[in-house]
């Protein structure tokens, strides 16, 4: 089976088979030498952690176990995402490390106000704020993450905020979208046929576009963005099928990156995706149009690279917002 060439579009042939063709079968409990990372450490981890520590914040960073902690918590333009609601989720995925509850604690009221604090005294040029899932709220948490988005706006109004959401739709994503983060990220995590066997039973491709394409509805100009992991068997029809029915939703941004399991009772790798496979997958979504696309084993939804991208654009346009109008002040947008 010949790979997918990297000038590749949607309208011409391309290469179907499965991922498998260009991975590395796990064995021996052994991962290759690409998936290599060092341990985190150093005077900016430390002082990242000890400030989310006496705030009483949760990050996905550190629940979710990412690879990247080390490089995104280091150095003068540190990057974190920060997780809301709390730190126990009401559904289970066999993919995430987050706890797993039935009703979790009632959401802290004084967290908005620590999250503005955390964002201010950190100086990050671009922030990603997060959230369990609580199906057990009656608006599943929806007005208190545009609470946390609004005070965001007001310790730091130069940040870029991106909200990684939960599957909102209708008045739940009405109430979100009306603190207007920058970016509007949902993940669908997997692709199609997979959605059964790897998220919880109440998620699904259908509902994740659902809440992707409504987000462009409720505001036209915010960027959208999704993320799919690779390596649970998936074939390389499911793949690109995925990514031609995100740009079908307007997605703008889009990460792949390699699924690495938790634990033993989470679902298990089924393959090592190669970098190599994992470049030209990022060729392919280029020339399907998406604005940005980051692509690679250790490509995470919140990853360094697509947020700098993401932050100029952003920026970019606040900039000719501001010369338009003639304001002098910041804009959210």
């Amino acid at each position: 089976m010949s790979p997918i060439s990297p000038s590749t579009s949607p309208s011409s042939p391309v290469s179907r088979g499965t991922l498998a063709d260009q991975a590395t079968a796990p064995h021996g409990g052994r991962k290759p030498s690409w998936l290599k990372v060092s341990l985190p450490g150093g005077k900016g981890y430390a002082r990242l952690k000890g400030m989310t520590q006496d705030l009483g914040l949760h990050t996905v960073c550190e629940e979710a176990r990412c690879p990247n902690i080390g490089e995104c918590w280091r150095g003068d333009h540190a990057t974190m995402t920060l997780m809301v609601l709390g730190d126990e989720c009401t559904r289970r995925c066999r993919f995430c490390a987050v706890k797993t509850v039935e009703h979790a604690a009632p959401p802290d009221p004084e967290e908005p106000d620590h999250v503005g604090r955390a964002v201010g005294a950190l100086e990050a040029s671009y922030i990603v704020l997060t959230s369990v899932d609580r199906d057990d709220l009656a608006d599943g948490g929806a007005r208190h993450f545009a609470d946390c988005i609004r005070s965001l706006r007001e310790h730091a109004p130069h940040v870029v905020v991106e909200a990684l959401i939960p599957d909102y739709t209708g008045a739940r994503l009405e109430t979100l979208m009306a603190a207007r983060p920058d970016v509007l990220a949902h993940n669908v995590e997997v692709v199609a046929a997979l959605q059964r066997k790897i998220r919880d039973p109440r998620c699904s491709f259908e509902a994740s576009l659902a809440a992707l394409r409504e987000a462009k509805s409720c505001d036209p100009e915010v960027f959208t963005k999704s993320s799919l992991m690779l390596g649970l068997g998936e074939s390389q029809d499911e793949v690109l099928d995925s990514l031609e029915q995100l740009r079908e939703a307007q997605v703008d941004f889009v990460t792949l990156g390699q699924y690495l399991r938790p634990g033993a009772s989470y679902a298990p790798v089924k393959e090592y995706v190669t970098p190599e496979r994992f470049a030209e997958l990022k060729s392919v979504a280029d020339e399907m149009g998406f604005l940005y696309a980051a692509s690679g084993p250790l490509v995470r939804s919140s990853y360094r690279a697509g947020e700098y991208f993401a932050g100029r654009l952003v920026r970019d346009r606040r900039a000719q917002d501001q010369s338009n109008s003639g304001a002098s002040a910041p804009q959210s947008r």
